[in-house]
């Protein structure tokens, strides 16, 4: 049970799909405006660290070094129940 119609209509949108927020700058979208006012950081802040094989850049090393495993194929964390990677 939920207790407030807004709570329970948000929750749907797992089910449903749908992404009623849109990013003004790339058009991605979400089903949470916190989740879109969180993106939309990525486009205001400098990006300093890009990605020698695909040009991508990040604001953070640490967001580079974990972007560089999509290149690897390097998957370093496993689920302790079923251990998929």
């Amino acid at each position: 049970s939920f207790s407030h119609s807004s709570t329970l209509r948000r929750h749907r949108r797992i089910h449903t799909g749908e992404k009623p927020y849109s990013c003004a700058v790339c058009g991605k979208s979400f089903a949470r405006s916190s989740d879109l006012n969180r993106h939309q950081q990525t486009h205001a802040e400098k990006k300093q660290f890009p990605c020698e094989v695909c040009n991508k850049s990040f604001t953070t090393s640490s967001a580079l070094i974990q972007h560089w495993n999509v290149h690897t194929g390097e998957k370093p964390y496993s689920c302790g129940v079923c251990g998929k990677s």
